[in-house]
C-alpha cells in the first residue's frame, strides 16, 4: 500500500472545540468510512482530555482533505438500551445499504464491551437499531448485502489472558440476523497465527464483494516481543461468497505496518489500525473490479488518521501469495 505523501490526513488540530465537553482534543483515530452521495464521509473516534471517546463526522470531496463538523454525534436510544454507565463509544464501521448507512460501534460499559448498530440517512440524526444484550465483543462489521436472505456481521469475542488483564481476542466469528436486532453466532471464520504478524486479530472495514468472494481487510497484532508490547498491522483475507466462514486465501505477510513517525509515536506506539475503506466508483453491494482504487483509512498510534491506497487486484493477489 502507498501512504498519502503528506502524512496523517487528520490530527487533533483539525478537531473543532465543542464546549464544554470537547475542548483541545487529545487525538482522532480509527474512523469508519463510506462514499455517500458524491463525497467521502468519515465517522471519527475523537478523544477528549478526559480520555473520553466521542464520535464526530468529517466529509470530503477529494477523499483526502476533510472538514470536521463542529458537533458530537448523539445516538438516539443508546443510553436507555445500555442500562448503565457508558464510558466510551468508539471504533465505528460504516456500511451503506440503499438509502441507509449503518454504523456498527463498540460501547464500553462497567462490566464489558458490547456492539451496537445505529442507522442514519443524513449524518445528522442517528437512531439505535440494536444493542447486544450480553457478551463481551468488539470489531463488528456489517456486510453490505444479505447473504442467503440474512444479514451477516463479522465480530470478535473478547477474552482475558489472565485475571486483571485487558480483554483482547484471537478469533473472528460470523453472526447472522433476520432483522438486524437479534444476532446469533454462525461459526468461527479464522484465528490468529502464533508467532506471526497476526497473533491476535479483529475486523477492519466491512467486506467488499469481489469476483472471488468477499475481500476483507483486518488488523493483526504481533505480541511475541521481549518488551511485551504489540505491533498493530493490516492484512487481508478472501472469504467465500455464499459461506463467509470459509477462508479461500489469506495474506501471509502484512500489507501495511507501522513505519512512519506518526505511526510509531503516539498514545499507543506502533499501531496501524484499519477501520475505514472506500473503493472508488463501486456501489456498496456491487462486485468491485480488480483495477478499482482502494482508499484505506486507519488509526495511527491511536493519535491521528492515516490514508493509504492500493487496488482491489493488488489486495486479492496479496491474499494468494505464498
Amino acid at each position: 500500500m502507498r501512504r498519502y505523501v503528506n502524512g496523517p490526513i487528520l490530527t487533533r488540530r483539525d478537531i473543532p472545540d465543542v464546549p464544554p465537553g470537547l475542548v483541545d482534543a487529545t487525538s482522532v483515530f480509527n474512523p469508519g468510512a463510506v462514499h455517500w452521495r458524491g463525497r467521502t464521509v468519515l465517522l471519527l473516534r475523537v478523544q477528549t482530555r478526559g480520555r473520553e471517546s466521542l464520535l464526530m463526522v468529517a466529509e470530503s470531496l477529494s477523499g483526502i482533505h476533510f472538514e470536521v463538523r463542529p458537533r458530537v454525534v448523539e445516538i438516539a436510544g443508546l443510553e436507555a438500551a445500555a442500562g448503565g454507565r457508558i464510558h466510551h463509544v468508539y471504533d465505528p464501521r460504516l456500511t451503506a445499504v440503499g438509502d441507509d448507512v449503518y454504523v456498527v460501534f463498540a460501547v464500553d460499559l462497567d462490566r464489558d464491551c458490547r456492539l451496537g448498530i445505529a442507522r442514519t440517512r443524513d449524518f445528522e440524526r442517528f437512531e439505535l437499531v440494536s444493542f447486544d444484550p450480553a457478551g463481551d465483543t468488539r470489531n463488528g462489521v456489517l456486510f453490505p448485502a444479505r447473504v442467503g436472505g440474512r444479514w451477516l456481521r463479522l465480530q470478535r469475542p473478547n477474552r482475558k489472558a489472565h485475571a486483571g488483564s485487558p480483554s483482547n481476542g484471537d478469533e473472528m466469528v460470523l453472526a447472522a440476523s433476520d432483522d438486524l436486532v437479534a444476532w446469533s453466532e454462525v461459526g468461527p471464520v479464522m484465528r490468529g497465527r502464533p508467532r506471526s504478524w497476526d497473533e491476535r486479530i479483529g475486523s477492519g472495514p466491512p467486506p467488499v464483494r469481489v469476483a472471488e468472494g468477499w475481500l476483507h481487510v483486518y488488523h493483526g497484532v504481533a505480541t511475541h516481543f521481549a518488551s511485551g508490547g504489540g505491533v498493530y498491522q493490516a492484512g487481508a483475507v478472501l472469504l467465500d461468497a455464499d459461506d463467509p466462514t470459509r477462508v479461500l486465501a489469506r495474506t501471509r505477510r502484512n500489507i501495511l505496518e507501522p513505519r512512519e513517525p506518526y505511526e510509531l509515536i503516539g498514545q499507543v506506539p506502533g499501531v496501524v489500525f484499519p477501520s475505514g475503506m472506500v473503493v472508488e466508483g463501486v456501489e456498496a453491494d456491487a462486485v468491485a473490479p480488480r483495477g478499482a482504487l482502494v482508499r484505506l483509512y486507519y488509526g495511527a498510534a491511536d493519535t491521528s488518521v492515516g490514508l493509504a491506497t492500493t487496488t482491489v487486484g493488488a489486495l486479492c493477489r496479496a491474499c494468494r501469495e505464498d
